[in-house]
């Protein structure tokens, strides 16, 4: 995804475990003026995500060393959406963050419930048309999306895979740069979620559904915004023809009949592939999912055996 992180190790080289993030998380909750006893791990991927049982808060340790300016402007962001009103995950206001402990970048947020519920597509087209009617201030210093110049930056970090599967997606980026540069974005340019799919849009405990995962927020043509929820209906098979017929009568516009669409749905693929090509060093899981998705790529193949990831 375009949050996805290299999925190398941390500023100590030490291996992202939960042995090893154990000690991070007692000493940033300490930091914090949080208690870490008996955190509950619930994912570990770009990021580590724990839920804290003594208070309302969600930690995150990024695996990703170098995101510290990101997560600072991800914070910003948070702040600056409940002065909106935006319907969001917050920040604690006591807890100055983000903190670095043994170079991992560790932030705090509001639990939005007990248990994840996520919300509905139509819930998602709805947060999206609210977001990009805002009008962000400068002081964010939100970065413009280059897709292509992450998407090269991801496969030059792709080193836990076979030297001809690498050679294959270097050469699938490079036809679709010349594709991307001859796009005619129609909708107008601003800020986007940058990850905006239904595992980011989570039902809060008082019942209205909120965005996660703000660190994505950038300026970018809006139709990146909806490229994922389209690629899930299209060529997945993750939402059906009624909920994405909801998304588009929500949203207002249907990507799938904008000329552009198989360029950015070929190029949004390829970011995905590329960043669980980071992952079969430390997933089994990971192995077998991104073996699939390559040999889909390599013959045309149907997509429908893709899992959610």
């Amino acid at each position: 995804m375009i949050s996805g992180s290299s999925g190398g190790a941390g500023g100590d080289g030490a291996e992202f475990t939960a042995e090893t993030l154990a000690p991070i998380l007692r000493e940033a909750c300490s930091s914090a003026g949080l208690d870490s006893s008996g955190a509950e791990l619930l994912r570990l991927g770009s990021n580590a995500v724990y839920r804290l049982p003594s208070s309302p808060v969600i930690v995150r340790v990024a695996r990703d060393p170098s995101v510290r300016a990101e997560m600072d402007r991800a914070v910003k962001v948070a702040r600056w959406l409940e002065t909106e009103n935006f319907p969001a995950t917050r920040v604690p206001a006591r807890v100055a963050q983000p903190l670095v402990v043994s170079g991992r970048v560790v932030t705090f947020w509001e639990s939005v419930q007990e248990n994840e519920e996520y919300a509905t597509v139509g819930e998602l087209a709805d947060l999206l048309r609210r977001l990009h009617w805002l009008e962000e201030p400068e002081s964010l210093g939100l970065p413009y999306f280059d897709p292509l110049a992450k998407l090269t930056a991801s496969l030059e970090g792709l080193d836990g895979i076979a030297g001809e599967d690498r050679e294959f997606l270097e050469a699938r980026a490079a036809g679709l740069a010349k594709d991307y540069d001859r796009l005619d974005f129609v909708l107008p340019f601003g800020m986007i979620h940058g990850d905006a799919n239904i595992g980011n849009v989570l039902r809060h405990r008082d019942g209205h559904a909120v965005f996660i995962d703000l660190d994505g927020l950038t300026l970018a043509p809006r139709e990146w915004d909806l490229i994922l929820t389209a690629l899930y209906y299209d060529r997945y098979g993750w939402h059906s023809k009624a909920e994405y017929a909801e998304f588009v009568h929500r949203y207002g516009f249907d990507l799938m009949n904008w000329p552009g669409y198989e360029t950015l749905a070929d190029l949004r693929e390829l970011m995905m592939v590329a960043w669980l090509g980071h992952q079969v060093a430390t997933s089994e899981r990971s192995v077998d999912e991104f073996g699939r998705r390559l040999r889909a790529l390599r013959t045309g193949g149907s997509r429908k055996d893709w899992r959610p990831f």
